[in-house]
């Protein structure tokens, strides 16, 4: 069975709206339908506020003495290179966020294109709902949802069961 090019699967939580305000990342990438690499990291935001700590649970607490994007990204950078492209669930957030944060460190943006699972798993499976948790578990996959790793994982696992379910005529 053919695999899908080398990808990875990126998710980031965020202090607030704006588009640099990662407090976690998480990336997973994949080779040869495997995955091969995980990292997850949380980050400094550049501002105290933290107004979706009620969702993912990171408060400045949690967050003051780690380092900022730029801290991060140099563990980050090498997991990204090569791949043919990015996956993230509503690929939108997580692309602004990521080229947002880049920008505001003076980091060139990687040049990736973003699938969206989100848009995948409508055209493969057709569900009523397609949020990260209802197909973390349409795929069997435990979801601790909205850790930025576990997210990142299961979004690259919704990724290689569709490629799955179409590579068998889906």
């Amino acid at each position: 069975m053919s695999h899908p090019p080398p990808f990875v699967a990126i998710d980031f939580e965020t202090a607030d709206n704006g588009a640099d305000s990662a407090c976690a990342i998480g990336v997973v990438r994949v080779e040869n339908g495997e995955i091969t690499q995980r990292l997850t990291r949380l980050i400094r935001p550049p501002r105290r506020t933290n107004q979706y700590a009620h969702i993912h649970g990171i408060r400045w607490e949690d967050v003051r003495d780690e380092p900022d994007f730029a801290g991060v990204w140099p563990a980050v950078a090498p997991i990204l290179e090569g791949a043919a492209f990015f996956a993230a669930h509503n690929a939108s957030f997580d692309r602004r966020i990521l080229h947002g944060s880049c920008l505001a460190y003076g980091i060139t943006p990687p040049a990736q294109r973003f699938e969206c699972t989100v848009v995948l798993a409508r055209k493969t499976w057709r569900m009523p709902k397609n949020d990260l948790a209802t197909l973390a578990r349409f795929i069997n996959f435990t979801l601790n949802h909205h850790e930025a790793g576990s997210d990142a994982e299961a979004c690259a696992r919704i990724l290689l069961a569709a490629h799955r379910h179409a590579a068998n005529g889906g």
